[in-house]
């Protein structure tokens, strides 16, 4: 058996050294392979040529199985890999890769430290390299940068989505670092919008923040929208909900929206330019004062807002790549005191003032 191996190896490696293709060196070795089985079954028990191949048919064909095991195992790793990676034909990509230049080919537009950093979103196959490319290309506008704002802007940036923008008009005090984050205790008296811009961009220098520092109103809301795809709400007081939600109907922007209290949240997307209900479908008009106290007065648990901002960033990957299904006519309550989670249907509802009910057929409330 010694010499047969020895002979395939020679073989593999004269091949190399006459650089012949590897498809051609497999083909050659298979033809070797194949002859020595054909020996074994043809030949009698006594022949010295079969005594000389040192190894029963069943030996063999083992051989053979684990070989090719190895040889599919190689290639799927090979396969993953390529997702990962861009096709480098020469050294002339390898070194613009050295360089931290981009490469041309399956990872077009991203450079390899890039693609190092999101190959965990590559390798799903319902992000893939053009999910991953949609986020770079996406432009996502966050409303808020608190509570629910933090675990927001820090997942965004750490996922590569190309371009951020947030908007708020407060500073880091100390009583938000129970639960906000994004901010440092060195951050107190900053302006939430910077403090926010600072961590980002450490976390993730390829993704562009814009800072607003400014509360949202009426005369901004449309132009601001305008240059952004996907809106996130995570605004603590219903005045600014309202304006966004109409904004959002009113440019056909898809609005992700949560809101939390004490031990409670929900989230959901708002959309009735596909079909969903918008906001005020589901929340005609703002609770009776005292109903919905902020959480200066009712208080939060810290890691609430996290959940449901991360909650909140899902959806905003999911809604940019196309992966999965969304929670446009859906609304997730989320009870974290007792563990559990609720999912309610929502439908538009007819005559609504901000959108009009867009394929209502009944009242709008939770189904």
């Amino acid at each position: 058996m010694t010499w047969i191996l020895l002979a395939l190896a020679g073989l593999w490696g004269l091949g190399a050294l006459l650089r012949m293709p590897v498809r051609l060196r497999l083909a050659v070795v298979a033809v070797l392979y194949l002859a020595v089985l054909l020996a074994l079954i043809v030949l009698p028990a006594g022949s010295a040529l079969r005594r000389g191949l040192g190894v029963s048919l069943e030996g063999w064909a083992l051989v053979g199985v684990l070989t090719a095991a190895v040889w599919l195992y190689a290639r799927a790793v090979a396969a993953l890999r390529a997702r990962a990676r861009p096709a480098r034909p020469g050294q002339e990509a390898a070194g613009q890769e050295a360089a931290g230049q981009e490469v041309k080919g399956r990872g077009a537009g991203f450079r390899r430290a890039e693609l190092e950093r999101y190959a965990r979103h590559i390798v799903l196959r319902e992000i893939g390299g053009p999910g991953q490319k949609k986020l770079k290309q996406a432009a996502v506008l966050v409303i808020g940068a608190g509570g629910l704002g933090a675990p927001v802007l820090q997942y965004l940036a750490a996922a590569g989505v190309g371009r951020i923008g947030v908007i708020d008009d407060d500073v880091v005090d100390n009583s938000n670092l129970q639960r906000q984050v994004i901010h440092k205790d060195a951050a107190i008296g900053m302006p939430k919008v910077f403090s926010a811009q600072r961590e980002m961009q450490a976390q993730n220098p390829a993704v562009e923040v814009r800072p607003y520092r400014r509360r949202l109103s009426r005369d901004i809301a449309a132009e601001l929208f305008a240059e952004y795809d996907l809106i996130l709400d995570g605004s603590d007081n219903f005045d600014t909900r309202y304006l966004v939600n109409r904004t959002c109907v009113a440019l056909g922007r898809p609005l992700i929206a949560a809101a939390l209290s004490q031990w409670e949240g929900q989230i959901s997307t708002y959309d009735p330019a596909r079909g969903g209900p918008c906001y005020q479908c589901v929340f005609p008009a703002p609770p009776a004062p005292g109903l919905a106290p902020a959480c200066a007065e009712a208080g939060v648990l810290g890691p609430l807002p996290g959940v449901l901002g991360a909650m909140m960033a899902v959806e905003a990957i999911k809604e940019i790549t196309g992966a999965g299904e969304g929670l446009r006519g859906r609304m997730l309550i989320y009870d974290a005191l007792f563990g559990e989670n609720r999912l309610v249907r929502l439908k538009p509802r007819s005559g609504c003032p901000a959108c009009g009910g867009k394929g209502a057929s009944g009242p709008g409330r939770a189904a």
